[in-house]
């Protein structure tokens, strides 16, 4: 079974930074595919942030969040991260890392593995 452990959430307040993790459990789990940042804010829908193409380590963000928010991947740790800066209020959400299981499905924008989701909170 797949797994996926995220870290590094907690509360900050506007205009600071944090910096997710999101770590396989094998090092399978990523090689030859993809991994993808979500966030799903109270009352609202599961957002896409962004998603980086594993062995290449080419990353694409979304517009409302690019220029504060970049993922990257340490391979050698079987590790995403989401580095979050100038946080701000609305960005308060829980924050879930993803796999596809092939880069096919990757491509596609299909995700088959989830993590535990991490809160964010970001005060005013």
């Amino acid at each position: 079974q797949v797994q996926l452990v995220e870290s590094g959430g907690g509360e900050v307040q506007a205009g600071g930074s944090l910096r997710l993790a999101c770590t396989a459990a094998s090092e399978r789990t990523f090689e030859n595919t993809g991994g993808a940042w979500f966030r799903q804010a109270p009352g609202k829908e599961r957002e896409f942030i962004g998603r980086i193409r594993w062995n290449i380590g080419t990353t694409y963000i979304v517009e409302s969040v690019r220029g504060r928010f970049t993922i990257s991947r340490d391979t050698s740790q079987n590790t995403m991260y989401l580095q979050m800066n100038s946080l701000k209020p609305e960005d308060t959400a829980i924050y879930y890392c993803a796999a596809s299981a092939s880069i096919s499905r990757w491509s596609g924008g299909s995700y088959d593995y989830w993590g535990q989701g991490t809160q964010v909170t970001v005060s005013s």
